[in-house]
């Protein structure tokens, strides 16, 4: 297998620190050794920056996340962009110098739902930062050059690691369907909350409707993108839909809801603020069981749909929509810090301090 190797990050040289977690709230910084290709389809990636995701926090707060346990020392962190130091003989579409997006889950490529399109479905998904797979808070990177996106120049490496939470947004919203004109309800206002109602606007959506419990984060959903916003009171479900509906002018109900929370208030009033043969999707994942409105999903013949991570084209689409400035994703970075703060940037993210905080490669000056 032949490579070529020339970059301003010289691999052979450059630090491979790599945050680590041992246990819950038990991390370190280890230099471990550089990753190397494995066949000629590959690149080897310097990572420049990386985003902090809720499954992170909860690996590092509970060491689990449902049958995915951490069993050994494991990397965290999955979004991320970089820069490529190395390319595999066989890789075209991609040269050393390239600044990318890493799509940091890799299917079999060989079974049914692979060979169906669904390759986020995939049983044997080596997927970053889920046990038993390490993740991309590290030096370096190995990665199949077709699961690297090649960032256009007005888009920055910093905007490049938001691609994969907005790559999940855009799945959420695809599998909803969402068409010019709708309307679009989003409960929940976190990164991905914020990044569906974004991407339903960019899909022509006229009416968009966040609703979370924090005001701070409804005023910023204003702001990047909702034409409507509310808070959750404690109050039945039917009666938090009613005022939804009301608020927006929605009639009815909404055409599209979307549930990017997880919790169980925020589902069953997904239910009742959808209408009549309306869509509904399940983005965020809360308890494996809830208690569930299957009354008003039977009677408004309302199409359910769960989503899970990303597929083909969502990535590539997730590129598109951030070059031309349909969803402008560096709104949504707080604060970037160094490597060395990374437990630091661990903290805030639990305590609600900020919407999105990148990470500064071990290599990278910040």
């Amino acid at each position: 297998m032949s490579t070529t190797t020339t970059t301003t990050i010289n691999p052979k040289t450059a630090s491979n620190l790599s945050f680590i977690l041992n246990k819950p709230h038990d991390v370190a910084f280890v230099d471990r050794p550089k990753p190397t290709l494995q066949n000629e389809h590959d690149v080897l990636v310097a990572v420049n920056y990386t985003g902090i995701c809720g499954s992170d926090v909860h690996y590092w707060q509970h060491g689990a996340i449902g049958h995915y346990v951490v069993k050994d020392p494991m990397v965290l962190g999955h979004e991320s962009a970089g820069t490529v130091v190395e390319a595999g003989s066989a890789v075209t579409e991609l040269k050393v110098g390239d600044r990318i997006a890493l799509e940091p889950g890799y299917p079999c490529r060989h079974c049914e739902a692979c060979l169906g399109g669904h390759y986020n479905l995939c049983p044997d998904m080596r997927f970053a930062a889920t046990p038993p797979y390490d993740g991309t808070l590290t030096g370096f990177w190995t990665a199949p050059a077709d699961f690297c996106y090649k960032l256009p120049d007005n888009v920055t490496l910093q905007e490049g690691a938001l691609v994969e939470p907005l790559a999940v947004a855009v799945h959420i919203v695809r599998q909803a369907v969402v068409t010019p004109g709708q309307s679009v309800v989003v409960m929940g206002a976190g990164p991905v909350g914020l990044l569906c109602a974004a991407v339903a606007k960019a899909f022509g959506a006229t009416t968009v409707v966040s609703v979370d419990i924090v005001e701070s984060k409804l005023n910023f959903a204003k702001s990047f993108c909702s034409t409507h916003t509310y808070i959750s009171q404690r109050v039945s479900a039917e009666e938090n839909a009613a005022n939804i509906r009301k608020l927006a002018g929605l009639g009815s109900g909404a055409d599209v809801v979307i549930d990017a929370s997880g919790a169980e208030p925020s589902i069953q009033t997904c239910l009742h603020t959808v209408r009549t043969g309306g869509t509904y999707v399940q983005g965020g994942m809360g308890r494996d069981n809830i208690t569930f409105p299957i009354m008003a999903l039977c009677l408004k013949e309302v199409t359910a749909k769960g989503s899970f991570r990303y597929g083909s084209g969502d990535y590539k689409l997730a590129v598109e929509l951030i070059a031309s400035g349909k969803v402008e994703v560096k709104k949504l970075i707080s604060e970037v810090v160094a490597f060395k703060d990374a437990e630091d940037a661990f903290k805030k993210v639990k305590q609600g301090e900020v919407i999105k905080i990148l990470i500064g490669g071990p290599n990278e000056k910040i």
